[in-house]
């Protein structure tokens, strides 16, 4: 697959995101896929779980984003706006994500964000004091799997 495809299935994946269609962006990915980001370490089929997840509860999601491909290498720049459903605070996240493929699926997507501004956005006071702290940090973390993990189980009912 020549990179100029490679864009394409990027931008596929956000357009649905933009919708919310978490089975188009799952389709993106390879079975073999990772994903990582400040709250998620995922592999294979926990990553559609999650982004049917966030789809689900982000009702009011509204995406902003931006594809580019240089040398070869696609990246993503997204700014998410939505409540957090944990606390019911809004958030304007800012997001710069690199892929890798294989197959002509994405076999790698890492998201990288400022976990301090999300934290302050999303948790208020906790977020301004801790957020900042490893230990914010891995409590989120396991917060954000273990509410994967009832997900998925309850979809799987």
């Amino acid at each position: 697959m020549q990179p100029s495809e490679h864009k394409a299935v990027v931008e596929r994946f956000y357009r649905a995101f933009a919708q919310r269609d978490h089975q188009t962006m799952a389709a993106c990915y390879h079975p073999q896929a990772h994903f990582s980001d400040p709250a998620f370490e995922l592999h294979g089929s926990e990553i559609g779980a999650m982004w049917q997840m966030l789809c689900e509860r982000g009702t009011d999601l509204q995406l902003e984003y931006r594809v580019d491909e240089q040398q070869g290498k696609v990246t993503a720049h997204w700014e998410p706006r939505y409540t957090f459903s944990q606390t019911g605070r809004k958030v304007h996240n800012i997001v710069d994500a690199t892929f890798e493929f294989r197959d002509g699926l994405i076999i790698l997507h890492v998201d990288d964000f400022n976990f301090w501004r999300w934290s302050r956005q999303a948790l208020g006071m906790p977020g301004v004091l801790l957020g900042w702290t490893p230990v914010l940090r891995k409590k989120v973390q396991t917060l954000a799997m273990n509410n994967l993990k009832k997900f998925i189980q309850a979809s799987a009912r």
